[in-house]
Parts: structure tokens; C-alpha cells; sequence
């Protein structure tokens, strides 16, 4: 983040022997303890982190089961920060010292975003379950909003930001293919019967079928990459390997594996062609589906739903048991989900002014996308949403 320190950086209320030291007033509160709110903030490089500040990342993550998504480990940010989009850190701190909030974060000039936007498809600051964060800190210092598209349900400090809610379906993949039928809802059952006959078929029209859990095939992303473009291209939906930094980003998450966070390419072949892959991140036990392609060619055949089918049933080997698709109206989404989460989009401002015309824009583009000329208001949609940001 550059420019002028923020009111965060200014509103630092413990010395700095407090905080090397842990513990503020000098009572000896143990710093393993659960943190109090926030009364010190600062805003660093994510790169400037000490070990104190991660392990209490990792604390925080670890003992609220809301931000068990890959999006909220450090090593999603670590990433990102490591490919060229610099990542600041908002550091909250009890009045003993102690880390009790951290909000990875990019700054554009006067806005600030969650880090890893704009595919990162679950934000919010890494805190304890309860724990209050005040959105107005983030303002000041040159920055005049906070902006968010997938901020999580759950911080009701946000509430008065929120513009819209939006479904964010997940898959309850425990116990495998089984477990997942017996929770499916008839569309999904009825897909995935589908998706067995569609590969049988495969076998006997284009080549033995072979589906790879866990690939780390550099060509096989790069051919993913290659589908994902082409697809876009065709939809007139933003490109979103067009910024080399986003496919440096892939390809460094592919490479990683810290603990069990790490990036998940999943591939499957009929005959000598790759007709479907996905790569996805994952920690713990939550893979998110995030970047899923097929060869059109294949298109007959339901590739996307034969590897979704694949990837259910390899779930207990991978240690797998939810599968979070991402926010979105896609239809195989709605058909495939077992369930879903709520994310939120706002705007955090004290400028009425500014909110007033993101409602605007809002209303204009639910006007579009409902208008029998959606499909060619794509490029008008697009430009609405340029606006306000």
C-alpha cells in the first residue's frame, strides 16, 4: 500500500516494547489467551510480517470454524503478494499487545479491496468468532472506501455496508460419492447418474478415461488457462488471465504446499485428450472449485460433470469434505449443491453521496442482465460496473 499512513497507522495506542514484548500495561497476561477487541492498529507489508503476527493468523483461522476457506490462509495472500499485486496487512491488537484481527488487503489509489480481488470468492478480516471489527478504521490517511464483493455472512459490524446478498452453493462431499448422493437433491442425482453413463460412453467413443486427483502437470494448467480464455472470449466475460500477474499466481499456488493449503489441479483424459480439468485451492478439508474448464469439442459429452463426478468420489482420499463453488448463478451450480452460503457486497464510506450512486449502478445493471438483451449488454454491464469502484 503506498501513500500517506492511514488513520489505522496513526491510532497506535501501545509502545513499542509492548508490542516485541506481547502484552501491554505490564500485567502479564499470557499471550496465548483469548485477545480482547482491538484498541491498537497498524498496516504493514504482508512481507514485513513477524512469526507473531502469522502464528496468530494461523490461531485465529484454526479457532473459527467460518474461515476454514482457503481464502482466508496466509499462504492464499502469501501468494498473491509473491506475484506482483503487493498485499497490506490491517494488524489489530488487544490492549495487552496481543494480535486479535488481521485483514489482508491491495490499495487502488483512495479504495482499498480484499486481497486476492478480484477472485477471491470469500473476504473478511481473520478474527476470533464474535470478535468486533470496526470498518470505519480502515478510512483515513487518503483511503476513502472499502470495498467488497464476497465478504462473508457473519460480521455484523459490516452490516451497515451491505448493499446485496448473494448464494454461494457448496457440495457436502463427506463420505464420497455416496454420502453426497444421499444428501444430492434429485437434479444432482440425476446429473451425476448422467455423468457415469456420459463416461462410460467416452470410453467406448474416444479412449480409456483417466481422471488425476492431483496433478502437477505445468502443461496440463497451461492447457486449463489456454480453455478458461477461450471461454471467456466467447461469453464476454472479462479475461481474467490477461494480467500475467493472475497466471503467475496459478502456477505459484500449483508449486504450493504448506501444510495442507495448497493449489489442486484436476485432470481428466479420454484417449489422448484432456477434456476437462479444474484447478481449485485448498486447506484442511475445504477444496474451493475455483477455475473449471472442458474442451468444447468434448462438449456432447458433459466433460464438466464427469470430473465433478470424479472429484466427489476421490473426496475421502483427498480428505475432502465440502466443496465450496463459488458465488455465481451458474445452473450445474444449483443443480450439483448440497447447500450454501450467503456473501455480501458493499461498499465501507463515510460519502453517502458515493453509496447513492453504487445503488444506482446496481439498479441499472439488475435492469440489464434482466432485459431479454442481456447477452448483449454484456460490454454496458461491464462498464456499469467500472463505475463507483
Amino acid at each position: 500500500m503506498t501513500g500517506p499512513p492511514t488513520a489505522i497507522d496513526r491510532e497506535v495506542t501501545m509502545s513499542g516494547a509492548a508490542q516485541d514484548a506481547g502484552i501491554a500495561g505490564g500485567d502479564g497476561t499470557p499471550a496465548g489467551d483469548v485477545p480482547g477487541p482491538a484498541v491498537a492498529w497498524r498496516v504493514t507489508a504482508f512481507d514485513a510480517l513477524g512469526g507473531e503476527e502469522l502464528d496468530a493468523w494461523h490461531r485465529l483461522r484454526a479457532g473459527n470454524p467460518m474461515l476454514d476457506s482457503p481464502y482466508f490462509h496466509p499462504g492464499f495472500a502469501a501468494a498473491v503478494h509473491a506475484t506482483g499485486h503487493p498485499v497490506r496487512v490491517v494488524v489489530g491488537r488487544d490492549r495487552h499487545g496481543r494480535v486479535c484481527a488481521l485483514l489482508p488487503c491491495h490499495r487502488e489509489r483512495s479504495l482499498l479491496r480484499p486481497a486476492g480481488w478480484p477472485a477471491a470468492d470469500f473476504q473478511g478480516p481473520v478474527l476470533a468468532a464474535g470478535a468486533p471489527f470496526p470498518p470505519l478504521r480502515l478510512l483515513g490517511g487518503g483511503v476513502r472506501a472499502f470495498a467488497f464483493d464476497h465478504l462473508l455472512e457473519g460480521y455484523p459490524d459490516f452490516e451497515p455496508w451491505v448493499e446485496s446478498r448473494r448464494a454461494s452453493p457448496y457440495l457436502d462431499v463427506s463420505g464420497g460419492l455416496d454420502g453426497y448422493l444421499g444428501r444430492a437433491s434429485r437434479s444432482g442425482r440425476d446429473n451425476m447418474a448422467q455423468a457415469r453413463r456420459r463416461t462410460a460412453k467416452a470410453e467406448r467413443t474416444v479412449g480409456p478415461v483417466r481422471f488425476v486427483a492431483e496433478s502437477l502437470d505445468e502443461a496440463g494448467l497451461d492447457r486449463l488457462i489456454e480453455l478458461k480464455r477461450r471461454q471467456y472470449a466467447a461469453t464476454g466475460v472479462r479475461d481474467y488471465f490477461a494480467d500475467p500477474r493472475h497466471v503467475a499466481l496459478v502456477r505459484r499456488l500449483l508449486r504450493t504446499r504448506e501444510g495442507s493449503f495448497g493449489g489442486v489441479l484436476s485432470t481428466l483424459h479420454a484417449g489422448p485428450h484432456l477434456i476437462a480439468a479444474h484447478f481449485g485451492i485448498r486447506s484442511e478439508k475445504v477444496l474451493h472449485w475455483w477455475f473449471p474448464g472442458y474442451d468444447p469439442e468434448f462438449g456432447a459429452l458433459g466433460p464438466g460433470w464427469m470430473l465433478l463426478r470424479e472429484l466427489v468420489a476421490a473426496a475421502p482420499a483427498l480428505g475432502i469434505e465440502r466443496i465450496d463453488l463459488g458465488r455465481g448463478d451458474d445452473e450445474y451450480k444449483r443443480r450439483a449443491k448440497t447447500g450454501e452460503t450467503r456473501v455480501c457486497q458493499g461498499l465501507v464510506t463515510r460519502n453517502p453521496a458515493r453509496r447513492a450512486l453504487r445503488r444506482a449502478r446496481d439498479l441499472a445493471i439488475s435492469a440489464a442482465k434482466s432485459s431479454v438483451l442481456g447477452p448483449r449488454l454484456r460490454g454496458a454491464v461491464r462498464r456499469l460496473r467500472a463505475l463507483t469502484r
